[in-house]
């Protein structure tokens, strides 16, 4: 490097000048490769938040029958179910035909669950899942109860008459009786949706526990397992209530 000399001042003095100069140099240096060395770290994390968004499989797009109560019996029938008085109204009105078996329990907030028979005979089997289904997802999940009666009936025995609030039904006729223990699995189907069933599955879901936490582990277990990740109010959207599960 060539350093021109100011002759007017002494060697000191135009020593001491070219250090002051290499001084602010090294200091406006050292800003620009801490400018650097920030930007750098920018760049990295917004990478790494790309590799997030990247790192999972794309969800399944979600069926109709998903805004209420579902799960598909051992025999392959399609079972729905209220989660509120709206979508209790909505199955008994809209989604039952005159083929369909309908369940209900005697206790105050229980839903209404329905067999989808397509014109084919429905099998003991699936009329015991869908009475589990009816009980464990009444409110009798939340009081700790083991077991409900839970009655069937066909569509024209169900009437809504006058004075009835929205989601409650007159039962005509006679019934049949079923008196299935409350219990319910967690799994992913074929379809890689989630499905809260009393048909056998991953995980045994137990009463009792916080919803929320029981969400978080479901999650992350299915992250590890079939790289996806269902959004927590998917998972607490089919839970039953307040409930554990041992995903040991």
């Amino acid at each position: 490097m060539k350093l021109t000399l100011d002759t007017t001042k002494t060697i000191e003095e135009n020593a001491t000048f070219f250090f002051e100069k290499a001084k602010k140099a090294k200091k406006k240096r050292a800003g620009v490769e801490n400018i650097l060395s920030l930007t750098q770290a920018k760049v990295d994390k917004q990478e790494e938040s790309k590799k997030e968004l990247k790192i999972y499989d794309a969800l399944p797009s979600k069926k109709w029958f998903m805004k209420f109560r579902w799960f598909i019996s051992s025999d392959g029938f399609l079972c729905l179910g209220g989660k509120d008085a709206t979508t209790n109204d909505m199955i008994i009105k809209k989604y039952c035909d005159k083929e369909d078996l309908v369940f209900h329990t005697e206790l105050a907030g229980s839903p209404f669950f329905i067999i989808k028979a397509e014109k084919k005979e429905i099998p003991l089997k699936t009329k015991e899942e869908a009475a589990q289904a009816t009980a464990s997802f009444s409110r009798a999940w939340n009081q700790g109860l083991t077991t409900a009666e839970v009655y069937a009936i066909s569509p024209d025995q169900v009437k809504k008459e006058f004075g009835l609030p929205k989601g409650a039904f007159m039962i005509h006729g006679k019934r049949e009786y079923f008196k299935p223990i409350i219990q319910l699995y967690i799994g992913v189907n074929e379809e890689k949706h989630l499905e809260c069933s009393p048909v056998k599955k991953e995980f045994l879901l137990k009463q009792g526990g916080k919803k929320t936490d029981t969400a978080k582990k479901l999650q992350h277990k299915y992250i590890e397992k079939y790289n996806l990740k269902y959004p927590l109010d998917d998972i607490m959207s089919v839970l039953p209530g307040e409930c554990s599960v041992d995903t040991q």
